[in-house]
């Protein structure tokens, strides 16, 4: 069959005709440009909050609605990316997600922060994230690298969070905010060149037990969520969110609540996305090697001690720099066996999709710990229960994963000829 006018444009071009390591380079840079600017959203907490004379609360519900809306627009960004192609859904993300971080430095209100920094960024992230870029590693890799290619995007987000903390103080301090804000906003634009290489339509769909016929979007939706362990899966990963959110917004200040200087907190969380590269392709290299549910569970596990241990012993700067190594350990090291489960169980047709709604949760986690950590500061000032909350999570979370059974869907399989 010949190829349509649209699969000779940019976008439409097969990736898979490109060498893999140029097509994991492109992704890990995408990773890291998207993933660094929403990992410093605590450092604008207490300059934006004393310039405007907000409580926390205000900027913590924006930064809820990011998550949320983040979110909720993954899976459609996912089925859009599963349809037509990566490329075109990740320029209108990078053009949306900038256009919210310039608009953020003159936001001024309350009302005008959840556009720009809520809704905008948010439904930018959708688009424009790693999610895409896994889900494209899933269907443009071979397999002998795609867990390795999950742990290394996941390296690279985590890259970003190492690089943009002392960039940001750095930048905040030299130019301002709002200045800051800008150059962020700018700086997105290079996802839309590097998204070249990930162009996914048309890209060879895997022979298999999980996917050996053609689905429509409704029967893979409902073929998933009617999949118990896709549905614990799902909400296993609630907990993931809810930690990373809270931490990447609230930590700055606690540890200015404790004594510590703004800049112990943007040390901390650039040891997070440090260590975290470590922990990714870590994670990525033993998801293929081990069982997966067993080594969700342990993450978890370890990121409840993780924490329960931090907020017993005094804080001190050694002690949040201690935190932040181990934390980065179990930071996003949850996401390469989460998407190698939704790819084992479901194949790589949907994968965007389903993986999206996997974020989804995730996400809701993020929006109540970022809200919840505002509304319980304002209300009792101390950010004590939502520690604890989360340490109690990250064991729900570990024993939600171990019922999970390790295998592909069991379909019909339909001979094409």
């Amino acid at each position: 069959m010949s190829a349509s006018p649209a699969s000779s444009s940019p976008a439409s071009a097969p990736g898979r005709h490109l060498p893999a390591l140029l097509i994991i380079v492109a992704g890990c840079v995408i990773a890291m440009v998207t993933f660094g600017p929403r990992s410093v959203f605590g450092l604008f907490l207490v300059p934006m909050s004393r310039e405007f004379g907000w409580g926390r609360d205000v900027f913590g519900l924006a930064v809820a609605i990011q998550n949320l809306l983040w979110g909720l627009g993954s899976p459609f960004a996912g089925a859009i990316a599963d349809r037509f192609g990566t490329v075109r859904v990740l320029w209108a993300g990078a053009l949306i997600y900038g256009a919210g971080l310039v608009l953020m430095a003159y936001s001024s209100t309350p009302g005008a922060l959840q556009l720009t920094a809520g809704v905008l960024v948010g439904f930018g992230l959708s688009a424009a994230s790693f999610n895409l870029v896994l889900a494209a590693f899933g269907k443009l890799l071979p397999d002998r690298l795609k867990s390795l290619g999950f742990g290394a995007a996941t390296a690279a987000g985590s890259f970003g969070q190492f690089l943009f903390p002392p960039l940001t103080t750095g930048l905040i301090q030299a130019v301002g905010w709002q200045e800051t804000l800008i150059v962020f906003g700018i700086s997105l634009l290079l996802v839309m060149p590097f998204s070249l290489a990930l162009a996914t339509r048309g890209a060879a769909r895997p022979a298999g037990p999980a996917a050996v016929h053609q689905q429509s979007v409704g029967a893979a939706l409902s073929e998933a969520f009617r999949h118990p362990s896709y549905v614990m899966l799902v909400l296993g990963f609630f907990t993931c969110g809810f930690q990373l959110a809270f931490v990447t917004v609230h930590m700055p200040a606690f540890l200015v609540d404790r004594g510590m200087s703004l800049s112990v907190g943007a040390v901390t969380l650039a040891l997070i996305g440090l260590f975290n590269m470590a922990g990714s392709i870590g994670a990525g290299y033993l998801t293929g090697r081990v069982s997966r549910k067993w080594l969700l569970a342990w993450i978890y596990a370890g990121r409840g001690v993780a924490i329960a241990a931090f907020i017993m012993l005094p804080v001190t700067p050694l002690s949040c720099y201690l935190f932040g190594a181990v934390l980065g350990l179990l930071w996003l090291s949850t996401v390469p066996p989460t998407s190698s489960l939704v790819m084992l169980m479901f194949g790589t047709r949907y994968m965007a999709m389903l993986y999206g709604f996997a974020f989804f949760s995730h996400q809701v986690g993020g929006f109540i710990g970022v809200y919840l950590g505002g509304e319980i500061y304002e209300a009792v000032g101390s950010y004590d229960l939502v520690w604890w909350l989360a340490v109690a999570l990250s064991f729900a979370s570990a024993a939600i994963n171990l019922p999970i059974r390790e295998e592909p869907v069991k379909r019909p399989v339909v001979v094409s000829v």
